[in-house]
């Protein structure tokens, strides 16, 4: 087949089709347009979206108050709005809206979300910081990922990118990457093509370009304007073409280096941003609600404000395209050649590999909390959490899974480090690993600076770090005596940046860990409810 091109007006469907997407009836948008503010008690309405959805939050809470309904968003990253579609937990929303349909293409395998409409599209591409896109001869010229990897070669590049099995920017980038190692756009991405060890090698040379990871493409963005502020300032990002403008937006108001855009001239993935309906059993109401909030959505006054923010329009919602930007090469009336993406199962083996075999891989030191406090359910609680994180085919479930290749560092505390246990990634290390943590038992104090500080010690004390994307997880319950400028001294000093992500649990205090997180450029999660969940989020991090 001829390479797939991909211009406003179409989007890939869940039948792997390019078609136009029409407007609902013309006479339902002018329902909406005129429907007043109805009295009486608001009829709640939960949306679970992506981050990358946040910028068109506003929009839909103004149609929401003139139809005197209360929506809701819940954001999460693409595999856990997956994971939700496919399990019970999914019944919490009414309407969900990932960036791709890819992910209801893996997941919604009982046809739960119904009506799934694209509001937009956006291609996944490469952001280079100015000064760097033109130091490597890139301004004005077609780049192809064999240019990309050179340069990661060579030492000129690193670059952010989620990761591509916990958010849909990263996974994009990476199908991307397979699809230019077969031979670009054409290319289709069957099971044998991910045994190919040129394929392979190609692929995880150009991921050990990643310089920062995450779970969620928004998180990732506001990383690089914050890294920028601070004049640490990092060469590229793979992200959405939508969310490079809103993040130049920023840069171009700090007077700051802008991000060029990069588009592989072998194939980027595209985002096609659906909408789904999840009945609940609620009646009609709540569905002609979602049919209207659809159709209100492709009205061309909202289509125009949606243009706005950089997303590409289908042309038969009225032909809006967002105004070009050449100062960072952004035109969204540009073709962009679009890759084929493969079979769902396809997919899921091509994540599978990626974080078992591809990824860079990560330098994860674990700090565990069993003082006092965590005595009873909270122990029982951390142990199952541990049995989650190092049980390779519970992980696996999750695309969590650890790489040979990983080093991994645990250090269980209460008023000291107890000890400190060193393993690589593989199943056997695992399980050894998991027999010592058994047999820890809550008591004592809770001092997590200095376990932090421990494990940032050994961190910088591993050989070719350079090579390992590392990261410190502290777990705690409880308030610690406070020696932040202690360990931010010695952060300070290391020769890399470690980022220290937080987990809470119990009465833990927030803010101790919010520090922490925000002075390193972590971030903290909620464990409270899932332990094991909080610890997976934190995986999707490094």
């Amino acid at each position: 087949m001829a390479d797939t091109e991909f211009a406003p007006g179409t989007v890939a469907r869940r039948d792997g089709i390019l078609r136009p997407v029409f407007m609902l009836a013309a006479a339902l948008v002018a329902v909406v347009a005129l429907a007043a503010c109805s009295s009486g008690p608001k009829t709640p309405f939960a949306i679970m979206a992506g981050s990358e959805n946040t910028v068109l939050q506003p929009l839909v809470e103004q149609f929401c108050a003139e139809r005197n309904m209360d929506c809701t968003f819940t954001y999460k990253g693409s595999l856990d709005i997956g994971l939700a579609i496919g399990s019970q937990e999914g019944a919490d929303a009414d309407a969900v809206w990932p960036a791709s349909s890819v992910w209801l293409d893996l997941f919604d395998t009982g046809r739960t979300v119904k009506h799934a409409t694209s509001i937009a599209q956006m291609p996944v591409i490469l952001g280079v910081r100015r000064s760097k896109a033109e130091a490597l001869g890139w301004v004005g010229h077609d780049v192809y990922m064999a240019d990309i990897l050179k340069a990661v070669e060579n030492g000129n590049l690193t670059f952010l990118m989620t990761s591509a099995t916990q958010s849909n920017s990263g996974a994009s980038a990476y199908l991307a990457m397979l699809s230019a190692a077969l031979g670009g756009p054409s290319a289709v991405i069957a099971p044998g093509d991910l045994d190919r060890s040129d394929v392979q090698q190609t692929v995880s040379a150009l991921l050990s370009g990643v310089a920062r990871s995450s779970g969620s493409s928004g998180w990732l963005a506001d990383l690089y304007v914050a890294s920028a502020k601070e004049g640490t300032r990092y060469d590229a990002m793979w992200n959405y073409e939508a969310v490079l403008k809103e993040t130049n937006d920023q840069l171009r108001q700090m007077g700051g280096d802008l991000l060029y855009a990069i588009y592989p001239a072998d194939g980027v993935a595209i985002a096609d941003s659906p909408l789904g309906f999840i009945d609940r059993g609620r009646g009609d109401k709540v569905e002609t609600f979602f049919t209207e909030l659809v159709a209100y959505l492709q009205s061309l006054e909202v289509t125009r404000k949606i243009a706005a923010t950089g997303r590409r329009i289908p042309l038969a919602a009225g032909g809006v395209t967002p105004a070009a930007e050449p100062d960072w090469n952004f035109d969204a009336t540009r073709v962009v050649t679009a890759i084929r993406v493969p079979e769902p199962a396809v997919i899921r083996q091509a994540l599978d590999l990626y974080q078992t075999a591809l990824r860079k891989p990560s330098l994860t030191a674990l700090c565990l909390d069993f003082s006092g406090s965590m005595e009873g359910d909270g122990e029982t609680q951390l142990q199952t959490a541990m049995q989650f994180l190092f049980t390779p085919d519970e992980a696996s479930r999750v695309l969590v899974q650890w790489s040979p290749k990983d080093r991994i560092i645990v250090l269980p505390f209460d008023s000291d480090v107890r000890r400190q246990i060193d393993i690589p990634g593989d199943t056997a290390s695992q399980s050894g690993l998991l027999a010592q943590i058994g047999q820890e038992r809550a008591g004592g104090g809770t001092n997590m600076y200095d376990c932090a500080e421990t494990a940032l010690k050994a961190m910088n004390a591993t050989a070719n770090l350079k090579d390992f994307l590392p990261a410190i997880v502290v777990m705690t319950d409880g308030r610690s005596d406070d020696a932040f400028n202690r360990f931010m001294e010695t952060w300070r000093r290391a020769n890399q940046k470690i980022p220290v992500f937080g987990i809470t649990f119990g009465d833990a205090d927030k803010s101790q860990l919010d520090r922490l997180a925000e002075a390193t450029a972590g971030r903290v999660f909620n464990g409270q409810a899932d332990l094991a969940g909080a610890f997976r989020s934190a995986r999707g991090y490094n």
